[in-house]
């Protein structure tokens, strides 16, 4: 029987360092400040956004919010990022995706400041992620890497297994794993004889966004997993990349779904807004 890695617990711990942190930088005139844009009205990204906004308020961070209309043009959101480019207030911009399909994603994303682009997202971040001198972390595999980290489990010399190569989470996950000096696997979807690839992780990332692809009876006795699908299945039921209940029983650790990595991703939004204002603390 496996223990159960608390994602809620780790993150709450972690919110109260960064409000002592957040507490100390407005002391000396500096109060980390997170700009939050939403462009139309898709209700999973008004939720997310509302949480975003609430973390904001129990750390001390400002939280500048842009609510847009689903009309609002590619220049116009364009005109706003290069003002909160410009807002000496803000450390970090978060542009909620998905965008109306009329805005060019990639456009978006690029005309952020890397210094300000807490999301990690930008090319010139990914490209420091992948040289090994990061600015930003992208925040869900981020926070993987924090959960590990507060469980005691050493990566160095071990097998990790990705499962997933999307460009938030598995790609960038897999690179934070080898910096830290594990051999990293990366499959997906049509990697040939999955069950074998994964039987041979000491450590399991899954993020392959489909509901209990990866069978329980494939992870290796003592294996760490950490689960970062969310899938719904029916109308209420939420559940991982991971046969859950079957997996619990061979691994040594594994995160829940919900309740695993989901409190993680916020948190490490937070996180890095709060190092970026920081590093405008120290440019003073």
């Amino acid at each position: 029987m496996s223990s159960i890695i608390d994602g809620k617990a780790i993150a709450a711990e972690m919110r109260q360092e960064m409000a002592q942190d957040v507490e100390k930088l407005t002391a000396v005139g500096t109060t980390p400040g997170l700009a939050v844009v939403l462009v139309g009205d898709d209700p999973a990204s008004r939720v997310y956004v509302s949480m975003k906004e609430k973390a904001c308020a129990a750390t001390g961070i400002f939280s500048d919010e842009h609510k847009l209309s689903a009309e609002t043009s590619e220049e116009e959101l364009l005109a706003l990022i290069d003002r909160l480019n410009n807002d000496s207030r803000i450390d970090g911009i978060l542009v909620q995706l998905p965008l109306p399909d009329h805005i060019d994603e990639n456009k978006i994303l690029d005309a952020i400041l890397p210094a300000k682009d807490v999301d990690g997202f930008h090319p010139y971040n990914v490209g420091r992620l992948a040289t090994g001198n990061p600015l930003f972390r992208p925040c869900t595999p981020y926070g993987v890497m924090k959960m590990l980290e507060h469980t005691g489990v050493e990566l160095a010399g071990k097998e990790v297994v990705v499962v997933g190569r999307s460009n938030i989470v598995g790609k960038p996950v897999a690179l934070m794993c080898l910096a830290a000096n594990a051999t990293v696997t990366v499959c997906h979807s049509r990697t040939r004889d999955l069950e074998a690839q994964v039987a041979k992780a000491d450590i399991l990332i899954a993020a392959v966004g489909r509901p209990e692809m990866i069978r329980g009876a494939w992870v290796k006795p003592g294996a760490v997993v950490i689960d970062v699908g969310v899938n719904r299945v029916g109308e209420k039921k939420l559940v991982g990349d991971v046969e859950f209940e079957a997996a619990k029983e061979r691994a040594s650790a594994i995160t829940p779904v919900p309740g695993g990595v989901g409190p993680m991703t916020i948190t490490m939004l937070l996180y890095n807004t709060v190092e970026s204002a920081r590093r405008r603390a120290e440019a003073k």
